[in-house]
Formats: structure tokens, C-alpha cells, sequence
């Protein structure tokens, strides 16, 4: 029997030392490397922020370079993925076939079954630019566009737009874009963190994690969260109804309001402050503020009625709405991003493995229950 007893959801539990991210959720501080995610968001890209989260430092230029271009260069995929990709029916969510076609990438990978550290690096380059690439190129297969090749001269982030729209974006996109995926890059060990690095620790293949991190993600207590607070607002919009009486009623009527709270922070997730100022911008460059107006008379409410805070969930919708993106896109972008923390935390796992194999305080009939013969069951 075990002496200490965890809290339901493993909350509170320490269950790996890492030395990649640290959340103090009471100062509602996060930080890549010790590094002050308000830093990264103001000063870094998604690929300098990639680097330190597999390399521990932040890289100089020339470094910073050589990783660009890496991960540029492995903008490819298969012409049997794309062949498979257009087989799926048009139903077939995004995340869904995400996580699909991560699987089969490792028929095609010369490194499969080599979980060296080298080895496990190079298969997160590609799987970094791989990701964007099947998110961007179904997109457009179910909407009967033809694929656009990427372009090797874009940053991650303007790639993927440019894949996923056929027209070069313009710069507020790309800055967008790219602040989202350094913000939702890594969170320590949160659900779809925890099965990669589950799945990593048994000498699976590192695509395996990766499907497994994904099919967490894809939960709408997880990823799934800025995608229904898109479609309340939808919702609301459709019924020209007031944003704070709706959410009144909802709430009267025990109904759960997404994007609002979270298990780790007692504070504002340092995450949404970034987001809701960007959503407010684009807003009012786009000259719609609807969707930001929307958003934060109803995180007003909550916070002074409820005493919650908004999440990174809660602005990451009206900010993806605003740029048009197509709402069951969001969580694939959140996986497009959070790849670089999965890989990362793969990586850390691996080189000084142990499988983890907890415990459960067990709660059953008490031993030893007698076996009862058939006959004399009621």
C-alpha cells in the first residue's frame, strides 16, 4: 500500500525531474529554460524558442542560422502520405487525420528505430516541419484547392500560412502566428506532455509519442478548449444576443464556460496576456473588433462574478478567428506549436530512461473478497 496518496488527476503530484520548463502557478510565472515566457513573446520566433527548448541555451546567429535552415530543409513529406492524406474522407477532422498520418510518417523515416539522441533530433526537425505541412495540405485537400509547396525562404510560421491560404501573409499574420506557436510551445507536464513521455519511456518510437500526444491534445478538456470557446461566441453572434447575458444564463443553468481557469495557475495564465493585447490588435487592424469586444466583456464578467481568469485558451480563439481560420484548425495548431515541447521533453526522457510505471492507491473490495461459485451467485 502506498503512503502518499495523490490528488484526483495526479493533482499536485511531482512525477519527472525536467529541466525544460518551470511554472510557479501561484506567481502566475512560466518559463522555457528559465527563461520568462513575457521575454520569449516579446523578444523570440518560434524557431529561436524551438532551439532552446531542445538545446537548453539560447542559440547565437550562426547557430540560430544552421537551425533555420534545418528545419527548413525539412519541409518535405512522402508523396505516400500526401497520396494517403487525399484517401480521407472530407468529414474526417483535422485532428484526426493529424494524428493519422504522424503515425505513418514512420514507415518512411531511416531513423525509426534508432532512439539514439542524434537520432531523435534529427526526427524532430522533421516532424516540427511535418506537422505544419499535413495540417496546411489537408486543409486544402478537403476544401478541393491544390496543395501549395512550401517555400524554404519563409520562417516556420509564415510557411505554414502561406501553405495553408495559397497567398503570402501579410506581416501582422506572420508576427501573430508566430507568437502563438512560441506561446503554446511548451507547458511542462500537462496531459499530452505526460503520455508522450509515457509512451518514450517504454523504448517506443518517438512518432508513437508523438500520435499518443496528439490523441491527448485532441481532448476538449485539453487542446479542444479554444474551439469551443470559438463556437460560443458563434453561438452568441448568431443569436444577436448580449455576451454577458448569455454567459449569465449558461451559467445559471450549471453549464461550463471554456477558456476560463486552470489546474496549475491561481493567477492570470501569463500566456493570455499576450493573446488578448494581440487579439485586440488585430481587431482593430482587420477592423472587426467583434470577436475581441466579444471575448473580454464576457472575461470581465466571469472574472469579477466567478473569480476565474481567462486562459491561453480563451484568446487564442479570437485571435485565430480574426486571422480566418477555419475553427476545427485551432488545436492542430496548438499541436503545430506544442511539437517543439513534446520532441523536447522525448528527447530529455530518453537520454536517462526509466520506465515510469506509477501506482494506483487501490480502493477496491477489501482483500481477500471470496470467489463465490456460479450456483450460488444471486
Amino acid at each position: 500500500m502506498s503512503t502518499a496518496v495523490a490528488g484526483k488527476g495526479l493533482e499536485g503530484i511531482v512525477a519527472a525531474n525536467s529541466g525544460i520548463c518551470w511554472i510557479d502557478g501561484d506567481a502566475g510565472v512560466l518559463s522555457y529554460r528559465g527563461i520568462d515566457i513575457h521575454e520569449l513573446a516579446e523578444h523570440s520566433t518560434f524557431e529561436e524558442t524551438t532551439y532552446l527548448l531542445w538545446n537548453g541555451m539560447l542559440p547565437n546567429q550562426l547557430a540560430l542560422r544552421e537551425f533555420t535552415t534545418q528545419l527548413s530543409l525539412a519541409r518535405r513529406l512522402d508523396q505516400r502520405i500526401i497520396d494517403m492524406l487525399r484517401t480521407f474522407p472530407t468529414s474526417a477532422t483535422p485532428m484526426e487525420v493529424l494524428r493519422t498520418a504522424v503515425s505513418a510518417l514512420s514507415f518512411y523515416d531511416a531513423d525509426e528505430k534508432d532512439n539514439s539522441h542524434d537520432a531523435n533530433v534529427r526526427k524532430a526537425y522533421n516532424l516540427t516541419a511535418q506537422f505544419a505541412m499535413i495540417v496546411a495540405i489537408y486543409d486544402r485537400l478537403r476544401k478541393g484547392k491544390e496543395i501549395v509547396p512550401p517555400d524554404r525562404s519563409l520562417t516556420h510560421a509564415a510557411n505554414f500560412l502561406w501553405m495553408l491560404n495559397g497567398v503570402k501573409p501579410s506581416e501582422t499574420a506572420v508576427k501573430t502566428m508566430d507568437l502563438a506557436l512560441v506561446l503554446h510551445a511548451e507547458h511542462e507536464l500537462n496531459a499530452s506532455t505526460f503520455a508522450a513521455r509515457v509512451i518514450a519511456a517504454t523504448l517506443s518510437d518517438i512518432h508513437s509519442a508523438m500520435t499518443g500526444a496528439i490523441g491527448a491534445l485532441k481532448g476538449p478538456l485539453h487542446g479542444g478548449a479554444n474551439e469551443a470557446v470559438m463556437r460560443l461566441l458563434y453561438t452568441i453572434d448568431k443569436a444577436g444576443a448580449d455576451p454577458v447575458e448569455y454567459v449569465k444564463n449558461m451559467l445559471s443553468a450549471r453549464q461550463k464556460i471554456s477558456g476560463f481557469g486552470h489546474r496549475v495557475y491561481k493567477t492570470e495564465d501569463p500566456r493570455a496576456t499576450h493573446l488578448r493585447r494581440m487579439s485586440e490588435q488585430l481587431g482593430k487592424d482587420a477592423g472587426e473588433p467583434k470577436w475581441y469586444d466579444m471575448s473580454r466583456a464576457i472575461e470581465l464578467y466571469i472574472n469579477a462574478d466567478k473569480k476565474l481568469n481567462a486562459n491561453v485558451d480563451f484568446y487564442s480563439a479570437s485571435t485565430y478567428a480574426t486571422l480566418g481560420i477555419d475553427i476545427d484548425l485551432y488545436t492542430p495548431i496548438f499541436a503545430v506549436s506544442r511539437i517543439a515541447g513534446w520532441a523536447a521533453h522525448v528527447i530529455e526522457q530518453l537520454d536517462d530512461n526509466r520506465l515510469i510505471r506509477p501506482r494506483a492507491e487501490y480502493i477496491g473490495p477489501v482483500y481477500p473478497a471470496p470467489y463465490i461459485p456460479i450456483e450460488e451467485r444471486p
